[in-house]
């Protein structure tokens, strides 16, 4: 798992998802299936993390257990109202509803799966369904995916009680990929009930044609989607690949962007600082100067809050959330990533300044880490592209 180009050349679900560097390699997969698996847990190692002016603290003790196996599962959260289960969702394009059993840890599919899309949409490349959310009150989920032309598309459907109104469809956003990779994809509903969009800068490498600086397309761009008209407004720029946004409980914004060739970036709006936001590529990779065309630099882009080299294994950020939950209190108000080739989970917390506080090393090993979710209480569960759904616990 340490050395990348392999790794990258190798995994079934194309590990360019993530590093977003070239490889196209098909993925192939067995039957979907949601499997229960537990209770073994792994314990956590103590972090050397690094030291800042807000003072070190010993690294949280958490282990993990796998709570369920999927096929590439890539979105894991609570529909509002239906207490006692989680949504899952495949990148091959099934959407499942699966129990949570009554100690927490394990989960088990309720059934065939809710939604199959399968058809509509292909797991070459970084393609496939790449983001589910829901709205405030349930009765409506959303699906971002790439389909059959490798286009963009947000989609939605109503429920009627616990079932998915296939016929309620209604696509909600759609954009064109130049290239196949770079899709971004993830989606949430934020604090102001509107649907925000990820979209990576549309591919290849370096950004061709500086589409994350170009004001005329949402590529390279987070958005926001008005769920009462479907008008769309780029709110933050100069993103390459975001994997993945997440709003935090003051209404700010992270967002782990991919980098190209050196630097993964964390990057933390304040909510008064996001619209209107830079994040600086392709003129920066993480705070590194990159490319210096015109066009290429904006004047006052935000600098990451993290960022951390490919040395060591390294390769492609995936990004989490902060972690809110009760069973683990010294992760408390931590934000929780992981890199995809080097599959340890790490976590960073910000002082009262806003700027890097500690980094700790979880001490938590998951084989290609794609993606992260939650349950109705805030825990937190690492999604594995192998197929393990893997909840952290207090050690």
């Amino acid at each position: 798992m340490m050395h990348t180009r392999v790794l990258l050349m190798t995994l079934a679900v194309g590990a360019t998802m993530l590093a977003g560097c070239g490889d196209d390699s098909d993925a192939t997969k067995s039957t979907p299936s949601v499997t229960q698996v537990g209770p073994s847990t792994t314990p956590s190692t103590t972090s050397d993390g690094q030291t800042t002016p807000d003072g070190e603290t010993d690294a949280p003790s958490v282990a993990s257990v796998v709570a369920a196996t999927a096929q590439e599962p890539i979105a894991l959260l609570p529909r509002p109202g239906d207490d006692g289960h989680l949504w899952l969702a495949e990148r091959s394009g099934r959407v499942r509803r699966l129990a949570i059993a009554s100690d927490g840890d394990m989960l088990t599919s309720t059934g065939p799966e809710a939604l199959d899309i399968s058809d509509q949409t292909t797991t070459d490349a970084e393609r496939g369904l790449l983001g589910m959310a829901f709205a405030d009150d349930g009765s409506t989920i959303f699906l971002s995916y790439t389909n059959l032309d490798g286009a963009t598309r947000v989609v939605s459907y109503a429920f009627d009680g616990d079932q998915i109104d296939e016929a309620s469809r209604s696509e909600r956003f759609a954009i064109d990929q130049p290239y196949a990779n770079h899709n971004g994809g993830h989606i949430v509903v934020g604090p102001d009930g509107q649907l925000w969009l990820g979209l990576g800068d549309g591919g290849a490498a370096d950004d061709p044609e500086n589409r994350a600086q170009d004001p005329s397309t949402e590529l390279g761009k987070i958005i926001r989607i008005n769920l009462a008209t479907d008008e769309t407004e780029i709110v933050v720029s100069g993103a390459r690949n975001p994997w993945r946004i997440a709003f935090d409980t003051d209404g700010s914004l992270w967002v782990g962007d991919v980098g190209q060739n050196a630097i993964e970036e964390v990057n933390h709006l304040p909510v008064d600082e996001i619209d209107g936001a830079n994040l600086g590529w392709s003129g920066f990779e993480g705070s590194a100067p990159y490319l210096d065309g015109e066009g290429r630099r904006p004047e006052d882009p935000v600098a990451p809050v993290f960022e951390y080299t490919h040395d060591g294994g390294n390769c492609s950020i995936t990004g989490g959330f902060v972690y809110r939950g009760e069973a683990i209190p010294a992760l408390q108000g931590a934000y929780l990533f992981a890199d995809y080739c080097l599959g340890r989970v790490r976590a960073i917390t910000l002082g009262s300044d806003g700027q890097l506080a500690q980094e700790f090393d979880l001490g938590i090993d998951v084989e290609t880490p794609i993606s992260f979710g939650t349950d109705q209480q805030g825990e937190a569960y690492v999604l594995s592209s192998a197929g393990n759904i893997v909840r952290l616990i207090a050690a």
